[in-house]
């Protein structure tokens, strides 16, 4: 049976009537004032209360309890006062959990493995553990650390981290020369006074740009970013799948637009109209785009055009799963969203780690439609 065309427009994203119908999150034009990036650099709200005595090794893959034995102390190493320039005398890293200081070397700890191996569960952790007051530690995606200098200068965001004890960066990317060069700097300078880091990505330190941009030009960048961290190695298989049934498969686009206006604070949003939408807000805002939404509603999913609106997608999954969103959707399955060129090419982890963290807000949201 058809949906009916009396069925109103979705709404605009303030409108408070509950009988409007769904917001749109193509209606949102998010402006982020620079003391909120500074104050939301804290674990997302899906990493909230994550702690390592949460998190369930794979008893297959040791490096799973071998990362969580070392990440304490770690933290136990980090101290709760304020930092010292240069690191000092400092317990850094007590990687071994014997309190000893860390030889000069390395002053941060880098989470490398594939998707779905819990390294953000980890890195939350950590944040959680350090017995540092919670303004004294900043915890952000690569994307927004760079967003944050790009808002507050480099000046100042040197001189807003540098009284940090911890700063923890997910999903840690270098896509191109510009960021190579910029973060480089700002980890140095952090380095430099006293700030501990940590950082997860799904490639070696000393392998990032690789396959993205002439890495090769930027070299000396690149070490010298792999010399701040001690690179731990996490294998294992992706846990948000291990186990469970598989995802449901794409609804039709009556059962979506059902779902979306029987839900509160759901989004309606055409796919292909979002993600022309996304190119004009900056993924840095793509949480503020997804405050208050309940659940995302998309019709007629089909594969990306290209890989500039690709990592856009990334990002926008990224935070829909840090906030816990389910998604429902018509058209394509997730897994076709990426040709195979992008699969095989150098952002095809992230690929792959949207795939599985979409495959898991579909899965979540079985019971919104269901009730619709």
């Amino acid at each position: 049976m058809a949906v009916s065309t009396s069925l109103p427009a979705p709404r605009p994203p303030h409108a408070a009537d509950p009988e409007a119908g769904p917001l749109a999150l193509c209606g949102r034009e998010p402006h982020v004032p620079a003391e909120r990036l500074v104050a939301e650099m804290v674990p997302p709200p899906r990493f909230d209360s994550v702690r390592f005595d949460t998190y369930v090794p794979d008893p297959a893959q040791p490096s799973q309890a071998e990362a969580v034995r070392v990440l304490g102390g770690f933290a136990r190493g980090i101290g709760g006062g304020a930092p010292t320039a240069g690191g000092g005398k400092r317990r850094w890293f007590g990687f071994g959990g014997g309190g000893k200081a860390a030889p000069a070397g390395p002053r941060g700890v880098y989470l490398d493995g594939g998707y779905g191996v819990g390294k953000t569960h980890l890195l939350a952790s950590l944040w959680h553990a350090a017995p540092a007051a919670p303004e004294l530690k900043a915890f952000g995606t690569f994307v927004e650390l760079t967003n944050l200098v790009g808002a507050l200068g480099f000046q100042q965001t040197v001189r807003t981290l540098s009284g940090h004890r911890l700063l923890c960066i997910d999903e840690f990317e270098l896509d191109d020369p510009g960021d190579t060069v910029l973060v480089s700097s700002l980890l140095g300078k952090l380095v430099d006074a006293g700030v501990a880091l940590a950082a997860t990505s799904n490639t070696l330190p000393g392998k990032l740009g690789e396959g993205r941009f002439a890495a090769a030009d930027f070299l000396r960048e690149i070490q010298g970013l792999a010399a701040r961290f001690q690179p731990l190695r996490i294998d294992g298989e992706d846990y948000r799948h291990r186990g469970l049934p598989e995802a449901p498969p794409p609804f039709s686009g009556e059962e979506v637009k059902r779902t979306a206006y029987a839900t509160a604070g759901a989004s309606l949003d055409d796919f292909p109209s979002l993600l022309g939408h996304l190119s004009k807000v900056h993924p840095s805002r793509y949480g503020a785009l997804c405050d208050g939404i309940e659940a995302v509603c998309l019709t007629d999913v089909r594969a990306v055009p290209d890989q500039s609106t690709a990592l856009r997608l990334v990002v926008l999954a990224d935070r829909l799963y840090d906030r816990e969103v389910p998604v429902v959707a018509s058209g394509a399955p997730f897994d076709a969203l990426f040709s195979e060129d992008m699969l095989a090419g150098g952002y095809r982890k992230k690929y792959f780690r949207a795939i599985s963290r979409l495959t898991a807000l579909a899965r979540d949201a079985k019971g919104l439609i269901a009730a619709g």
